[in-house]
């Protein structure tokens, strides 16, 4: 029975608690609460590891009518309900709600239940914030729309929670217990450390962000870097970083597809760190293609990038594909070895770094929540609620091993000559 804080005869709220009973009568855990608008507690209202807070008595009508990750996020975002406590924690319950399968009595109990529940209208930003793209799917006009859409969203906004570098991908732990700043600092320093990078090397990053990697390499192992991305907005910003680091000589950022660049004069190393998601599978053998011919005979290409699992598949629509990286797409490990060594390039190490990014999205999500007024000034209220659940969600994903994150290295031997040193201890160790 539900464990009530007061008890009222509205017929929306019996009909909440109604079912709540039903849908989660086989749900394992109980530390939890569900709070309704009128103030009634459902659940565990002593100890909860989190509380789900309805907001009004349409909330579950919106929520599981048909759940899904996109019907969940949309809820959460245009405020049917807010969470309390541990957010991660309340993914495991999201989790039940998309994946339970009811038998068909309790389906039909339930939805007469759920229509019986007022409708709602919800914000009124909600159309406003969808992305118009046009042109076919991943053309460079396409693909600089999406991008644009994410990453141009406001400079002073990803400032608010990124590390002091503006990294946006996922940091390096030595220890574990290390600030953020030291991860990225440790990640940028390792990628170099893969990379080999000797002083005056030609360095390509593809998706460079707000120049990090780029300004790294030129600083700290004398390498002449260029960063390519399709944002305006970073690449002003890096722009900026790399005349104030005096590096301008050696160290560039371009707003360029990076399927325009030219391999007549290649690079000695080409790197890619959180841009590979964007490609788009049916362009990956055109992406391979082309880093292929813009790499040297003997060099080697760092792709660092997010893998869906090659046995867990979601059910329904995508939240993050709607609301956050529009056109993306992630594809499993073996697909993307399969077509970078369908290319000619031979993979030399695989790493994952599944732990270091669920880290990661746990200090961006902290991070974000602590400067939570700055981010609905800079932004919206709505923007701040799709980036917390979206960092949320995926930290989740990540801890559960629903997601992974891989750098696969690849060389480009010369003849069969890779280059490479014989052993692991030769290869990562000190090369500046």
């Amino acid at each position: 029975m539900s464990n009530l804080a007061t008890l009222t005869d509205e017929p929306s709220v019996r009909i909440t608690l109604e079912l709540l009973d039903v849908g989660l009568a086989e749900y394992p855990r109980r530390d939890f609460s569900i709070r309704l608008w009128n103030g009634d507690v459902w659940g565990n209202g002593e100890s909860p590891r989190f509380s789900l807070v309805l907001k009004h008595p349409g909330s579950l009508r919106r929520m599981i009518l048909g759940p899904s990750q996109l019907s969940l996020g949309e809820a959460y975002i245009y405020d049917d309900f807010d969470i309390e406590g541990d957010l991660e924690a309340a993914f495991d319950f999201a989790d039940y709600l998309t994946a339970h399968e009811l038998e068909l009595t309790e389906k039909l109990r339930l939805a007469g239940l759920l229509l019986r529940l007022p409708h709602h209208d919800g914000n009124g930003e909600k159309h406003e914030l969808r992305p118009v793209l046009h042109g076919k799917l991943h053309s460079k006009q396409r693909d600089r729309e999406a991008v644009t859409y994410h990453y141009d969203l406001s400079n002073d906004f990803y400032r608010l929670w990124l590390d002091r570098r503006m990294v946006y991908s996922c940091a390096y732990f030595k220890r574990g217990d290390e600030d953020l700043d030291t991860a990225q600092a440790n990640k940028l320093d390792y990628i170099c450390r893969k990379l080999r990078l000797r002083p005056g090397d030609r360095l390509l990053d593809l998706g460079c962000g707000w120049g990090g990697l780029v300004l790294w390499a030129a600083q700290h192992f004398g390498a002449r870097a260029l960063g390519v991305t399709l944002s305006p907005a970073q690449a002003e910003l890096a722009r900026e970083c790399i005349r104030e680091a005096g590096v301008g000589d050696r160290c560039a950022v371009q707003v360029c597809d990076y399927r325009d660049l030219d391999p007549a004069e290649p690079f000695d190393k080409i790197v890619s760190v959180g841009m590979f998601e964007h490609v788009g599978e049916s362009r990956l053998p055109e992406y391979f293609e082309h880093v292929w011919k813009l790499l040297r005979s003997g060099g080697v290409f760092l792709n660092h990038g997010i893998a869906t699992s090659a046995v867990f598949q979601r059910k329904g629509a995508s939240f993050i594909d709607k609301y956050v990286f529009p056109d993306g797409g992630l594809v499993p490990l073996g697909s993307t070895i399969r077509l970078g060594e369908a290319c000619g390039f031979e993979v030399r190490d695989v790493e994952s770094l599944r732990e270091h990014y669920a880290r990661t999205l746990r200090h961006w999500v902290r991070r974000l929540d602590e400067h939570y007024e700055e981010a609905r000034r800079i932004t919206s209220e709505i923007v701040y609620r799709i980036w917390r659940i979206y960092m949320a969600g995926s930290g989740w994903a990540f801890a559960k091993g629903r997601v992974n994150v891989y750098q696969v290295l690849f060389s480009k031997p010369d003849d069969g000559d890779s280059g490479l040193p014989l052993t692991r201890a030769g290869w990562y160790g000190s090369s500046s």
